[in-house]
């Protein structure tokens, strides 16, 4: 077994670590190599005080960074065990992943891994088109292989209430003006490396859309046209809610999302019904399910789009100053 992993594997699995969906892509995380172990941090500066007071965000965040972290050093024949919250005195470190014995990648590990890259935000309308019976059972196994549960909303009257909740969700957040600010903060107009490009934000909403979604400054749409007739919601949820059950229901997210890119699918999130905490209750009893929601995802086929900007490598990387 390796005695610990280096700088160039370190800067190889990162490079896929930052491709985590994060809120309002803050990308809130940091990476260093310590004692020949990849740790992984949350990174203060760029927590969100009035989207994510309690830092719930940050690290689901962070658990799809991690997952990415895992399947990048998997799929290179070097996979790390990984301690969750491995430190009790330096609570900002999220976890921290040391050599396992090698071996040769599953055809699974390279099928999500190569989707990496390609999965993106679709924030945009989906097609009529049903997402099969097996693929919706491949998304459930996902989130059940990360100890997560994965609930699809089955129905017009399932669709409708939980709807319901998330508009009110929605409502809530939007009379808050540090929020309205706060998200105006991270649309971007201009070519950057974070944030929420308008262009990638979807068309704008309209009264009558069933789902609430976020104002990221996206196109307006012909007034009266609905956003998507019947969309597939899922609610993924955890068996609590510690920072530990965050960190795990985000590696759960990210599977979930890398197994839908892999099957063709689009998805984007909606925690607004998650970031309230009335709401998220709500959403719990409604789905009579032990264990907390974590996040709730529209998944279905659409068009093509495009990754939004994450910074580069070295602006995530804490290194060790090497004396001269």
């Amino acid at each position: 077994m390796d005695t610990g992993f280096t700088v160039a594997q370190l800067r190889a699995a990162v490079a896929d670590a930052v491709r985590a969906p994060s809120l309002h892509n803050s990308q809130p995380w940091r990476f260093r190599l310590r004692d020949g172990g990849i740790e992984l941090s949350v990174d203060p500066a760029r927590r969100l005080p009035a989207t994510d007071p309690s830092g719930w965000g940050a690290r689901i965040a962070c658990g799809a960074a991690l997952f990415n972290l895992r399947l990048a050093l998997a799929v290179a024949g070097t996979p790390a065990r990984v301690r969750l919250r491995p430190y009790p005195a330096e609570p900002e470190v999220m976890a921290r992943l040391v050599p396992d014995l090698p071996r040769r990648p599953t055809p699974a590990e390279q099928s999500l891994h190569a989707a990496v890259a390609r999965r993106f935000s679709n924030r945009a309308p989906f097609w009529p088109d049903p997402v099969p019976a097996d693929t919706r059972w491949r998304l459930g196994e996902a989130a059940r292989a990360e100890q997560c549960w994965l609930e699809l909303l089955i129905g017009v009257s399932a669709v409708n209430a939980f709807a319901e909740i998330a508009r009110s969700a929605n409502r809530v957040l939007e009379r808050d003006p540090d929020y309205r600010a706060e998200l105006a903060e991270w649309v971007r107009t201009e070519p950057a490396p974070d944030g929420v490009p308008a262009a990638a934000g979807g068309p704008q909403s309209e009264p009558q859309d069933l789902l609430p979604a976020r104002g990221f400054g996206g196109r307006s749409r012909a007034p009266g046209r609905d956003f998507e007739p019947e969309p597939l919601v899922v609610v993924l949820g955890s068996a609590g809610n510690t920072a530990t059950d965050q960190l795990v229901a985000g590696q759960a997210l990210q599977r979930v999302l890398l197994t839908a890119t892999d099957a063709g699918l689009g998805a984007s999130m909606m925690s607004q019904p998650i970031e309230v905490p009335g709401a998220r209750e709500a959403l719990r009893l409604s789905l009579g399910r032990f264990g907390t929601p974590q996040m709730v995802m529209r998944i279905g086929y659409g068009q093509l789009g495009r990754p939004t900007p994450r910074r580069g490598v070295d602006e995530v990387l804490d290194l060790p100053v090497v004396p001269a």
